[in-house]
């Protein structure tokens, strides 16, 4: 894990992490939320000072002023809030490929936990009662330009929820047990179903544009096994003549003579005019489905993503938890 700085909010050395599932869980005990697709960031204001930090506690408070002048406008003397910044797209859903161009008028910080206020620390709290308090403080925020926008739920009926959030073209949905305090760390008291199939992927490869078009062909991208970099695929369609331009500025400078994948795909499946990169850079990437031979089908690009090591890229597959004892039930009804 990377080194956290010695001032980070509450002495957290994580933050709390959604498990994937393949479907939402029953009973009352679980809220769900919208996923959004953004930056997961923490917030932290302290008597005017305000620290807006990545998931990873790296500091990104220049990357969003307006979100920063928000938080700072905050009627409080110390938070620390858990959310997520993301581009507002004109019909309601959040979108990655928006949220690139981060001046943006468009974005908002949408606040889901809140893990301090004042001289408290609500962690031990239950969730349910954090996002009353949230509730309240960012109803009495100074500054109502909608920056700051809380994350509202609902009690149980996780399935239903789940269908009507794919229905309207949203990511996916983020379940969470009312009753459990903040617990760092990637766990199942909070869950996560997604619409789409996502992944982060390193990019360790690309290949020569052709026709008309400029910058690059497709990204060669990988996940990681164990130490090695298992190919993915190749990825080309997604891209904005911009993005192009920018990846190639970006991936010519750490181009290396050698393949970082781990075996190296055979040119059948790459193309001939490829390059192969160092694999510093992490990609978002949406697509239909994993195919038998373990390749993207379908796959397009939604953006880089500087939150996430690429060491740390891995498959994300959805996980199977065991049923709810009866006791668990019980309290369900």
């Amino acid at each position: 894990m990377a080194s956290l700085p010695n001032d980070a909010p509450l002495a957290l050395h994580e933050l709390q992490l959604a498990t994937l599932v393949e479907e939402p869980p029953d009973g009352a005990n679980w809220l769900h939320e919208q996923k959004f697709d953004g930056y997961r960031i923490l917030a932290e204001l302290d008597h005017g000072k305000v620290r807006l930090l990545s998931r990873r506690f790296k500091e990104w408070t220049g990357a969003f002023p307006r979100v920063a002048a928000a938080i700072a406008a905050l009627p409080v003397n110390r938070a620390v809030v858990d959310g997520e910044v993301a581009a507002v797209l004109p019909d309601g859903r959040t979108s990655f490929q928006a949220l690139q161009n981060r001046d943006s008028a468009n974005v908002a910080y949408f606040a889901f936990d809140l893990l301090a206020e004042d001289d408290d620390d609500l962690m031990a709290l239950p969730l349910e009662q954090r996002k009353i308090r949230l509730g309240d403080l960012i109803a009495r925020q100074r500054r109502r330009a909608g920056v700051i926008r809380y994350s509202d739920h609902v009690i149980g009926g996780g399935r239903e929820f789940f269908a009507l959030a794919c229905e309207r073209g949203l990511e996916g949905i983020i379940s969470k047990r009312r009753d459990k305090p903040y617990l760092p760390g990637r766990g199942t008291t909070w869950l996560k179903t997604k619409c789409l199939h996502r992944q982060e992927l390193v990019i360790g490869g690309f290949t020569d544009p052709e026709g008309s078009r400029q910058g690059i062909g497709a990204l060669l991208v990988g996940h990681y096994t164990g130490s090695q970099l298992i190919y993915a695929g190749k990825v080309g369609t997604g891209y904005t003549h911009a993005m192009l331009l920018e990846l190639r500025k970006r991936l010519t400078p750490i181009e290396r003579a050698t393949s970082p994948f781990s075996p190296e795909p055979p040119r059948a499946w790459t193309g001939a005019s490829r390059h192969w990169v160092a694999p510093e850079l992490v990609a978002e990437v949406a697509f239909g489905e994993w195919t038998n031979d373990g390749r993207l089908r379908h796959p397009s690009f939604q953006g880089l993503r500087f939150d996430k090591p690429a060491r740390d890229v891995v498959r994300e597959a959805p996980a199977r938890l065991a049923r709810p004892r009866r006791s668990d039930r019980a309290l369900d009804h």
